[in-house]
């Protein structure tokens, strides 16, 4: 059994690096492997808060002539930097290095596979997706800083209500379809729009309350939003 999660930068490197976080995490993932040899996962990791200030900076800096081929790529090295200090972390379940590609992923080899942002364009969630059609997972966990998908921004419309699952075409309604390097949106558009041409079941959920994280693998009643 292979779980695809895409681990958000917001939840390991919000402004530093969460270390209780991921001390927190790196156990649950122990414990998950040890009580079934035949689950493994793949960690996808974005780039938070690193990523979202060098991105700022490079726009002040560059104004008029900042260019989102360029801010992509200060993303992107920022995914590979957190992707190298998760799969450290993970010790000897981990013994390839980070993915940077998806398309070139070999064989799975060791419990868990670490992967970073591959180029300009889209964010590490369509990587995640890619890695989830390479290695045949029916599902992929999203964990990021909101428990849930909203009608609307509860921080600006206190009317938003939370959504427990939700369509394809309707999520996709909402987060629109243009990618925009350091967009905060659920899940990046252009990785929705893989998703839903291949029928994959996203699920949107808490990175840090472990506990539901538990729930969900368990495959019991969680807090999140379905997406497919």
């Amino acid at each position: 059994m292979i779980t695809v999660i895409s681990l958000g930068g917001s939840i390991v490197a919000p402004d530093g690096v969460d270390v209780p976080f991921l001390k927190n995490f790196c156990a649950l993932t122990a414990e998950e492997l040890a009580k079934d040899d035949k689950r493994r996962f793949i960690f996808v990791v974005g780039g938070g808060g690193p990523a979202r200030a060098w991105q700022q900076a490079y726009r002040e800096i560059a104004e008029a002539d900042a260019r989102d081929e360029e801010a992509d790529w200060i993303g992107v090295m920022a995914t590979r930097l957190n992707a190298r200090l998760v799969k450290a972390v993970m010790g000897k379940w981990c013994v390839l290095p980070v993915i940077t590609n998806p398309s070139e992923a070999g064989p799975f080899e060791g419990r868990v596979l670490v992967a970073s942002g591959w180029k300009p364009g889209f964010s590490s969630d369509y990587d995640a997706v890619l890695l989830a059609e390479r290695f045949s997972s029916d599902a992929l966990i999203n964990l990021s800083n909101i428990a849930q998908v909203y009608t609307g921004d509860p921080r600006k419309n206190p009317e938003a209500k939370p959504i427990d699952s939700i369509s394809w075409e309707d999520f996709r309604a909402m987060v629109g379809d243009e990618w925009v390097p350091g967009k905060n949106v659920p899940f990046d558009p252009v990785a929705s729009r893989y998703a839903a041409r291949l029928g994959l079941k996203v699920i949107c959920a808490a990175g840090r309350d472990l506990e539901n994280l538990r729930k969900l693998l368990a495959g019991v009643p969680f807090l999140g939003t379905t997406i497919g």
